[in-house]
């Protein structure tokens, strides 16, 4: 027998019986680097192969690479066997029992805007409005100037606009722009709608504004509606989403698209009108602007302001989820953070 063939069989014995020694992957990857490498033990022996006659080659060839074949499948199958060990070890330090049950996913909720928005919507639709949707792009006319809105009046600068490319197509400030589309689609009939959705104005974003926010504005127009009609709505509204017993107060205010103009506060729902916090001592809370619909708001809406009156109201939906939860910071309703949505 050829003594590289005696070198080759020895060398497989030593390279198996320290492959069995190996416990650990690591020591896998070194026990390859010395029999099995570009440096290791299988090439140096290998290197003999050229000085032999020419017709013992191919045996011995043919030896060398089914020892090398079965090293290698060797190799593979103590690897395998060890990261199911370490897994298994892995498994118990933890102390898993897959016996126990599972735990329970954490289960999402409605938004706190979505659930005031809902809120509003029901106890109003429970009134006898009905929703009506508009669009959040609009032309300058009906954001402002169909709104009794003039192209220099000073109450322009109060709603920072976003404008398009075009200077005539801008994101509404309001939602006050939905009562013109609301009225030429009804009039001459009386309606009874609640026009909910996006805002968007460029104000400096600070605990108390935001750049996008939501709103419900609502609109009633008939032969004989009052302001006592408005005033009852209203205080039927705050008792509802506030609970039983609230009291309102209006103050005088300015709107272009109403005439007279107020607005609205409600006692304080943490302390009942004697001074905290949320209500900043004050104890009231701000929760809308409203007023008797501007004849020529009417008219711009196709109703003859002297059959027909009105009243309107908006509110911001992010107010009421704040006045409601007594959250002091707007910009928590956008910040996606899960505690405050837990929370809430």
């Amino acid at each position: 027998m050829s003594s590289l063939l005696q070198e080759l069989e020895q060398l497989h014995r030593e390279a198996a019986a320290a492959l069995g020694q190996a416990s650990t992957t690591p020591e896998t990857e070194a026990w390859y680097a010395e029999y099995l490498g570009r440096k290791g033990k299988m090439t140096s022996v290998l290197r003999g192969l050229g000085q032999l006659p020419a017709g013992e080659r191919p045996p011995i060839g043919k030896t060398a690479n089914d020892i090398k074949v079965a090293l290698e499948l060797a190799l593979q199958e103590r690897q395998s066997a060890l990261a199911e060990s370490d897994m298994a070890r892995a498994l118990a330090a933890e102390g898993i029992d897959v016996t126990m049950p599972g735990r329970r996913p954490q289960i999402g909720s409605l938004h706190p805007t979505n659930q005031a928005m809902r809120e509003i919507v029901g106890i109003l639709v429970q009134m006898g409005f009905q929703v009506y949707d508009s669009p959040e792009v609009e032309t300058d006319d009906f954001n402002f100037g169909l709104l009794n809105f003039p192209p220099d009046h000073p109450a322009r600068e109060m709603q920072d606009t976003f404008f398009t490319t075009d200077k005539d197509v801008i994101l509404r400030t309001h939602t006050s722009p939905g009562q013109i589309h609301a009225m030429r689609q009804y009039a001459p009939e009386p309606i009874r709608v609640i026009l909910p959705g996006k805002c968007y104005r460029k104000e400096d974003v600070t605990a108390r504004a935001e750049m996008m926010f939501y709103q419900v504005e609502g609109l009633a127009i008939g032969r004989t509606i009052t302001f006592s009609d408005l005033k009852g709505t209203l205080l039927n509204f705050a008792n509802q989403m506030y609970g039983a017993g609230r009291q309102i107060r209006f103050r005088k205010s300015f709107f272009p698209f109403t005439e007279p103009s107020v607005e609205v506060d409600v006692d304080c729902v943490l302390c009942g009108g004697k001074g905290c916090r949320l209500c900043k001592y004050t104890g009231w809370l701000e929760i809308l602007g409203a007023g008797m619909v501007h004849p020529v708001v009417l008219k711009n809406g196709g109703y003859d302001p002297a059959v027909f009156s009105g009243f309107a109201f908006g509110m911001g939906i992010e107010r009421q989820a704040m006045n409601k939860y007594g959250v002091d910071d707007i910009r928590l309703f956008y910040a996606n953070d899960v505690r405050f949505l837990a929370r809430v």
